[in-house]
């Protein structure tokens, strides 16, 4: 109960023709088949009710080794996301290993139950319907796990290092299953940058926060019918709210900038802005906004930061990071490196 290999075997077919799996699991150190259920089609909800008819037979492991397929994960798709198997494991506590891509010796355990399956039970049966084909196949397994000497286990059957391991009486949880509570709503959160009175506008009010911010952004949240104002993780203000909570998801539709900060005065070089939305300045690249991409601006030094301006409005002020030593070289070229001309 340490560790469950669980797979889906294809290419099984009834005495119609008709293809079906068989979805089955192995405790990985007794070799005892936990599932060998019969399903027409290896989606998730029947591969899930095939793990949970065994989590409550037989309990629930400390974890599940599975391959990639995405009727077991979601992980590594494009947008990754918790499938039902996944969630199944979540809510009861179960970590769910994925083998490495194109790496079945991993899940070597499993692959030898499916071959001994195909050439002991399949290879000499054949039936006309998925319940024969369960019933006959479930006889098997029981003779497997109880009967069958397992040479790995020194001539012993699974069953006999299966039923030492301790049962705890969990209850198994769906991976379907609703919050008990609802949750609460998360508060609104909005930024704003603060104007030379050292203001911020939400919904057409207007909060005090402080002139030592003016030009600094601020995040805004709205909770218990407060406005609470944090710059750099520190609350620097706190206003009762003017509007309706209602209105608080039209917190974010005001434009940011009341009145545009001024730049500090200071010699200025002339950059263009690439296509990422950055400028170059001492070997250092400088963030200013997709919006601004192929338009010129202005970089500035003062003190310790790097300002970028626009027609005289202040777009971004960054920390500089570039080597100090260069400088001179970039102040030196107030219109950037001249471009080659192609011959």
């Amino acid at each position: 109960m340490e560790l469950w290999q669980i797979d889906v075997m294809a290419s099984v077919f009834l005495a119609s023709g008709v293809g079906v799996s068989v979805v089955t699991g192995i405790d990985d150190h007794s070799r005892f088949c936990v599932i060998a259920k019969v399903v027409a089609r290896a989606t998730a909800r029947p591969v899930c009710d095939a793990l949970l008819d065994a989590l409550n037979t037989h309990g629930i492991p400390e974890q599940i080794l599975t391959d990639n397929g995405k009727v077991f994960t979601g992980r590594l798709g494009r947008k990754p996301a918790n499938v039902l198997f996944d969630r199944i494991c979540l809510n009861n506590g179960i970590r769910h290993l994925l083998t490495a891509p194109y790496s079945p010796t991993t899940t070597g355990k499993i692959e030898r139950l499916h071959k001994t399956m195909r050439k002991e039970f399949f290879s000499h049966n054949s039936f006309g319907t998925i319940e024969e084909l369960q019933s006959a196949l479930d006889a098997w397994v029981c003779d497997y796990n109880h009967e069958r000497e397992h040479q790995a286990l020194g001539d012993i059957p699974p069953i006999r290092r299966f039923e030492l391991a301790a049962q705890p009486s969990l209850e198994v949880i769906d991976g379907e299953v609703a919050d008990e509570e609802p949750q609460p709503p998360r508060p609104k959160v909005v930024t704003r940058r603060v104007d030379n009175a050292g203001r911020i506008s939400i919904l057409k009010h207007r909060y005090h926060v402080g002139r030592h911010l003016a030009g600094e952004a601020v995040t805004i949240e709205s909770a218990d019918g407060l406005l609470h104002v944090t710059h750099n993780g520190v609350v620097v203000a706190t206003h009762a709210r003017r509007h309706l909570i209602e209105e608080d998801d039209k917190m974010d539709r005001r434009p940011q900038l009341a009145r545009p900060a001024q730049p500090t005065k200071g010699a200025e070089v002339l950059r263009i802005v690439d296509p990422h939305g950055s400028v170059s300045f001492a070997g250092t690249a400088y963030r200013v906004g997709n919006r601004y991409r192929r338009m010129t601006v202005g970089v500035r030094l003062v003190s310790d930061t790097v300002q970028i301006t626009l027609d005289g409005v202040l777009l971004r002020t960054h920390r500089a990071r570039h080597d100090r030593s260069k400088e001179f070289g970039a102040l030196a070229q107030p219109h950037g490196k001249p471009r080659k001309v192609r011959m």
